[in-house]
């Protein structure tokens, strides 16, 4: 067994598919680092997609529980495709450490992630961590966003303080200190990332399930009115820490979305409501940055599938102006690992019994060992 080498699995908010990293960790404490040795997506079929996003509108406990253990097979199969891409073996793993997929997330109340892990450990013959957020929730905090600690540990930068933008589903920020300053980490989720855009895509589109390289919402106006009236949702209006999910930017939500586009405008194409979706999320990520951020920031570091989208990108370099963006690919590693690579990292300090989250940013009573174990 390699000691260092941990597989990171996490299914986002946007139903894409898994992203699978296979890391290793450098043995310093003090000053961790992570190598990624190799890097898997697996897209998730239409109706995987399809039956992940309902399970939000009043899926009946036995098809939850058949999906819990469904994902589990497929998070499972991420993991070992993962592992042979590094060239090793699973015995070479020292652990898999499971996001899941969040089906439900009501902080500080309850919230809620799929993807067995007996089953994961059944089929890898892998020790598995996972249920990273309960215990977080279970403290009084919000269970996100729980990457923070790795944005702080792992991705900062010398000398100057840096945002780190993730554009999943749902948009999170993490703002860091330079390295060696004792200053708290600044945390929380934005609003949507690609949940509303993806989201109106598959509504105005049949058979597309994302907006390709931006294309259609290059080809739109955004609808002012509709993205400032969008902006008037309390959740923005609130300050951090706080986190939000498919549970508020639901497909009803969607659907009013679409509404409020036509009724501004009668003449709207399906390009300028996706414009309009595009130009909100943009907004909302700075907005949020203008209400609540206060640090010197001297760059924004973008990953997620959100950073894929070109319209997007565009609309929050403008956005964010005079603010420098950059992608997260320029700096580290493939944007797209990122979140993988957090969860590895949350599942190395797991084993190293050392507390994942940073109560400064979920608002937690105090630091906590975040997971739970499953022997394989």
């Amino acid at each position: 067994m390699q000691e260092n080498v941990i597989v990171g699995l996490m299914s986002g908010t946007s139903a894409d598919g898994i992203s699978a990293a296979a890391v290793r960790f450098g043995a310093s404490d003090e000053s961790p680092s992570a190598t990624l040795l190799a890097y898997h997506e697996q897209p998730y079929a239409s109706a995987q997609r399809e039956r992940l996003l309902r399970a939000l509108d009043g899926a009946s406990l036995a098809k939850l529980a058949r999906l819990d253990f469904e994902l589990g097979a497929w998070l499972a199969d991420a993991a070992l495709a993962v592992i042979a891409s590094a060239g090793l073996v699973p015995r070479d793993v020292r652990a898999i450490a499971s996001h899941g997929h969040t089906i439900w997330h009501e902080a500080p109340l309850a919230t809620w992630q799929i993807g067995e892990s007996a089953v994961i450990a059944e089929k890898t013959g892998v020790d598995v961590v996972s249920d990273f957020r309960v215990r977080d929730v279970a403290a009084g905090g919000q269970g996100a966003p729980l990457v923070s600690i790795a944005d702080r540990l792992l991705f900062g930068a010398d000398g100057a303080w840096r945002a780190l933008q993730n554009i999943g589903g749902i948009g999170n920020v993490s703002v860091v200190p330079p390295h060696g300053v004792d200053a708290p980490v600044v945390a929380f989720d934005t609003g949507p990332g690609v949940a509303i855009i993806d989201g109106v895509v598959r509504r105005l589109v049949p058979g597309l399930a994302y907006d390709v390289d931006g294309e259609l919402a290059s080809r739109g106006t955004a609808i002012e009115s509709v993205v400032s009236e969008s902006l008037t949702t309390p959740y923005f209006a609130s300050p951090p820490p706080k986190s939000t999910g498919r549970e508020l930017f639901d497909r009803a939500y969607i659907a009013r979305f679409i509404e409020r586009c036509r009724a501004a405008n009668a003449g709207a194409t399906n390009e300028d409501v996706i414009a309009t979706a595009v130009a909100f999320t943009a907004r909302s990520v700075a907005d949020a940055y203008r209400r609540f951020l206060t640090a010197p920031i001297a760059d924004v570091v973008i990953s997620g599938g959100g950073a894929r989208n070109p319209a997007l990108v565009a609309a929050l370099t403008a956005a964010l102006a005079p603010l420098s963006v950059k992608m997260f690919d320029a700096v580290f590693f493939d944007g797209d690992a990122k979140e993988a690579v957090a969860f590895a990292f949350l599942g190395r300090l797991f084993l190293d019994r050392r507390a994942g989250n940073l109560p400064a940013a979920t608002g937690a009573r105090g630091p906590r060992i975040l997971g739970k174990l499953t022997p394989a």
